[in-house]
């Protein structure tokens, strides 16, 4: 491969960062030549001038950790903000679905009272003593009702027992146990088949699907991230070392052009050349440590979850090879795995059925109502004989037999279904006018056609990433060799102007030429190598492979 021929890439440390800026030796040698002193006056070497602090803001470079991209993506997501926010969501569209599933939960119901009526009585035939007929009667209702879970379908039971006294002197059994039970359902047959409770609890699901696409979505825009900082904090160490390596030799320059001026082999001039080409340098430097700093602090926010975090003030040592391994897939593969793996594109899906089921929903609304009730009540009656139970001519009793007795024998004849009612029936509503649902209805199939045009829109977004990924794929590593080679030959002109300075046949100022040139062609090498690896990110998330590759299950 072509970046592993690259001597020049081998060589870098990555850890030059935490080492700070070098202090190259050879301090400017003391005048000895008075005449020289003279054409050298208001001259002064580079070299003695000190650098500022090596360290770096907020960040010890003694207290240094080696992390990995796959460690560095692992801390990601555990950590990053982002990711815990979308993953809580999830829980949250989870709670939902739980909640939503709770409306066909049955509702359990109790009442239970005493009563003590007083009702004035002016009939003999009444009952009546004093005027008046008073009845205690102390009753429980107990019940269940809720949603079936079948189109629209609704019940209810419910179950009464009571026990009354009553001071009515025609009652032929006192005290009654009266009982009863009461089974309803209704069955929706056009409007209502399709109710809010099982809408709510379809998108429910829907929503948590979308939950998972999000979560995803988001993983694999942080993780892609991660990546693309991990590459710019290796740049940004190698292009410190470039920057390094040219003060280095430049001041090694310098101190040879001292020596030269000394014997009067080049004019005292030379050194204010070298003197400026050291400040330069010295500015790129200082320019290249900065940017390690950035670098350094964009990657720590993406994977370490607050500034508490004892990684935060120490210094990051990447230590994972600037070379991956190129991809290798023709467009029409790239092309299926984005339409399979992209997460944008299910989103889009989930939203669709979401919107199809909102469509089913109002569609039913606009129907008229027709249901469909059956009930069932049965009774049962027992109690204690009176006076007046008794046929005084002939002494037999006025009532059946089976009503004499307590509550246990009034509850056998309620589920012995002694005492029966049957009812089937019809409840038709047809609104007039039924804007809402129509409007409701109509407004969903224009929010469907939105979603078929976004989902055309977003395929062509996507291919068109997937072909610009590929194309930036190629000749960013096409770049990556022609730098190579640049650099391989800004190396050799270097070289040779070096031998020809000091054969005395060119000037400094060429040597320095060279040298930027140099400088410039590794700079670029660095970059073409930053670029590629970027690439081969971007790449990734273009087709939606950007967790597998990195060995990432969201389950």
């Amino acid at each position: 491969m072509i970046r592993k021929t690259s001597e020049f890439m081998n060589k870098f440390v990555l850890s030059v960062g935490l080492i700070g800026i070098i202090c190259v030796t050879g301090a400017a040698q003391d005048e000895t030549n008075s005449a020289t002193s003279q054409n050298r006056q208001g001259i002064k070497s580079s070299s003695s001038r000190p650098l500022p602090d090596a360290g770096r803001i907020g960040v010890d470079v003694t207290e240094q950790i080696n992390i990995s991209l796959k460690d560095a993506v692992e801390r990601a997501f555990d950590n990053n903000n982002d990711i815990d926010n979308v993953r809580l969501g999830r829980r949250i569209a989870d709670l939902s679905l739980k909640g939503s599933r709770g409306g066909f939960d049955p509702l359990f119901f109790s009442e239970s009272f005493l009563e003590t009526r007083s009702i004035p009585t002016a009939s003999i035939i009444g009952g009546a003593r004093n005027g008046l007929v008073s009845i205690d009667t102390l009753n429980s209702n107990i019940g269940i009702s809720g949603l079936s879970g079948l189109l629209g379908g609704r019940y209810s039971v419910v179950f009464n027992s009571a026990k009354t006294n009553t001071s009515n002197q025609n009652a032929t059994l006192n005290p009654q146990f009266p009982t009863s039970i009461a089974i309803n359902y209704t069955q929706p047959l056009l409007a209502g088949r399709f109710d809010s409770t099982t809408r709510s609890l379809r998108i429910a699901k829907r929503n948590v699907e979308l939950s998972d696409s999000q979560f995803k979505l988001r993983a694999i825009d942080v993780v892609s991230q991660v990546e693309q900082s991990y590459w710019d904090l290796i740049f940004s160490l190698r292009n410190l070392q470039v920057q390094i390596d040219a003060l280095k030799q430049a001041r090694l320059q310098l101190e040879s052009n001292e020596r030269l001026v000394e014997r009067g082999v080049i004019a005292p001039i030379e050194i204010v050349a070298a003197n400026a080409q050291i400040s330069n340098l010295e500015q790129n430097v200082f320019a290249a440590q900065a940017g390690v700093t950035s670098a350094e602090n964009r990657l720590k926010s993406l994977i370490l979850p607050d500034r508490t975090d004892p990684l935060w003030n120490k210094a990051i040592v990447p230590i994972s090879a600037g070379d991956p391994e190129i991809p290798r897939m023709p467009l029409n593969e790239a092309l299926r795995s984005a339409f399979e793996n992209r997460q944008e594109l299910n989103q889009v899906g989930t939203a669709s059925e979401i919107n199809k089921i909102n469509e089913d929903y109002f569609r039913n609304q606009t129907r008229p109502r027709v249901d469909l009730t059956g009930t069932y009540i049965g009774s049962g009656l027992a109690g204690s004989t009176t006076p007046q139970s008794i046929n005084p001519s002939t002494g037999e009793l006025r009532i059946p037999e089976g009503l004499i007795g307590g509550y246990r024998t009034s509850l056998g004849n309620l589920f012995g279904n002694d005492y029966p009612t049957y009812r089937v029936g019809l409840t038709i509503s047809l609104p007039l006018r039924n804007r809402q649902a129509e409007a409701d209805l109509g407004r969903t199939l224009v929010e469907g056609d939105v979603l078929r045009n976004s989902r055309a829109q977003l395929e062509q977004v996507i291919e068109s990433e997937v072909r610009n990924s590929l194309q930036n794929l190629r000749s960013a590593e096409a770049r990556l060799e022609a730098a190579i080679a640049s650099r391989v030959s800004a190396e050799l002109l270097y070289e040779s102007e070096q031998r020809q300075f000091r054969a005395g046949t060119t000037t400094v100022y060429l040597v320095f030429q060279r040298q930027n040139d140099l400088i410039a062609a590794k700079g670029r090498e660095v970059q073409a190598q930053t670029d590629l690896n970027k690439a081969i990110s971007i790449f990734k998330r273009s087709i939606g492979s950007t967790l597998e590759a990195n060995g990432i299950e969201t389950k």
